[in-house]
């Protein structure tokens, strides 16, 4: 029988969690660790893949808003 999956917070130094990992919500997206319930989102655990994450969604983001610009048409000033 395996053991519980342990927090990989700071994992290998000093200040290691050693809370039980979570089983559906504690795998970070990102980075694919997983966490306790304390250190289960990105901003928590410093996830290294953060920034890149934030970028993806800024680029679609903007793609989305770029699509669905308007373009108020001229009108003849009489």
């Amino acid at each position: 029988m395996a053991g519980k999956k342990r927090c990989q917070f700071q994992i290998g130094t000093d200040a290691q969690c050693n809370s039980a990992a979570l089983r559906i919500v504690g795998e970070c997206a990102h980075c694919r660790a997983a966490f306790c319930s304390s250190h289960r989102l990105p901003e928590h655990h410093d996830c290294s893949n953060l920034e890149d994450c934030r970028q993806q969604a800024f680029d679609r983001n903007k793609s989305k808003l770029e699509s669905e610009r308007t373009v108020a048409s001229k009108m003849a000033t009489a």
